[in-house]
């Protein structure tokens, strides 16, 4: 069952990444860091258990790739928002910040095809 695969892929992502985020922040380490670093947990997280739509067959790759796309904007994106990492002082930053995100989506998505879809089948 894909729902299934999907918890197993996911939680182990953010079993460890939060768990280094409770370490840190015992040790005292800037709440800054540990939050990025739960963050980073949770896009892992999100990135993992999202990859199982790729294995539905039946699925064109256009549908897998648009679902997986909605799925990293409701998950990925908002991450990205409240990390801190960037400014966001007015609409243009917002829209920088989906620029990025967008781009690097992109890139991986690509890289992924190249390697899953045309390596590896040979």
């Amino acid at each position: 069952m894909l729902i299934k695969k999907a918890i197993i892929r996911g939680i182990i992502p953010l079993i460890i990444m939060t768990t280094l985020s409770i370490i840190m922040k015992y040790q005292g380490i800037d709440t800054f860091q540990v939050k990025g670093t739960f963050l980073v947990g949770i896009i892992a997280t999100s990135i993992t258990a999202a990859s199982v739509i790729y294995e539905i067959e039946k699925w064109s790759l256009l549908k897998q790739s648009i679902v997986h796309f909605i799925i990293m904007f409701l998950t990925v994106f908002p991450c990205l928002l409240i990390s801190g990492w960037y400014e966001l002082n007015s609409a243009l930053d917002y829209l920088k910040v989906f620029g990025m995100f967008l781009l690097v989506g992109i890139v991986l998505w690509s890289v992924a095809y190249f390697i899953f879809g045309k390596i590896l089948d040979k």
